[in-house]
């Protein structure tokens, strides 16, 4: 499944990627609400759902923004992020802020989490790129905080193949639509 998803991703038109930025931010956001919180997100990389509107829209509102730093275990550090902080070149060509980190537990403090993923169902699966970092990091976070996974409309599945470590989700949000979970 996940060759399948990076090949339909690769076939996407870029200018139709680049159109669904409006949609994304106008639903993650309106997820997130007008309250000042704080919000791990993600720097997308080619194929993805853009994040760049929406990390923009979080900050303007007024909003914490910490994006990820892959380590070399694949768990992820965090850094908070804020427009103009230069992002370098990371591993597997991600894109991660400088500045300070502030350690593999600074998502336990997050009200939301936005994941990425290739694939996600209604009932909350979701099918990352098989390195279980974002299945460490939804580990650490309490009950209460809201789990969103980005995705392209294509990418929303009746089922999604999980295992016992694949933490769940709350919400899938495609440009399109936003569509609740049932766990």
């Amino acid at each position: 499944m996940r060759r399948r998803q990076l090949a339909a991703r690769a076939a996407l038109d870029p200018a139709m990627a680049r159109e669904s930025a409006a949609g994304l931010s106008t639903r993650v956001t309106a997820l997130v609400g007008p309250e000042p919180r704080t919000v791990c997100a993600y720097v997308s990389t080619d194929g993805e759902p853009p994040t760049g509107r929406l990390l923009d829209a979080l900050v303007d509102a007024g909003h914490r923004v910490l994006l990820p730093v892959l380590l070399p275990d694949l768990d992820l550090d965090w850094t908070a992020w804020g427009q103009g902080t230069p992002l370098l070149p990371g591993r597997f060509g991600l894109r991660e802020p400088s500045g300070s980190r502030l350690g593999r537990e600074a998502v336990a403090r997050a009200g939301v989490v936005i994941c990425p993923g290739l694939a996600g169902s209604l009932t909350g699966a979701r099918l990352g790129r098989g390195g279980g970092s974002y299945d460490r990091v939804l580990s650490r976070t309490a009950d209460t905080v809201l789990r969103v996974l980005l995705l392209h409309d294509f990418e929303v599945r009746d089922d999604v193949p999980t295992d016992p470590h694949d933490q769940p989700v709350d919400a899938l949000v495609t440009s399109r639509r936003t569509l609740w979970c049932h766990r």
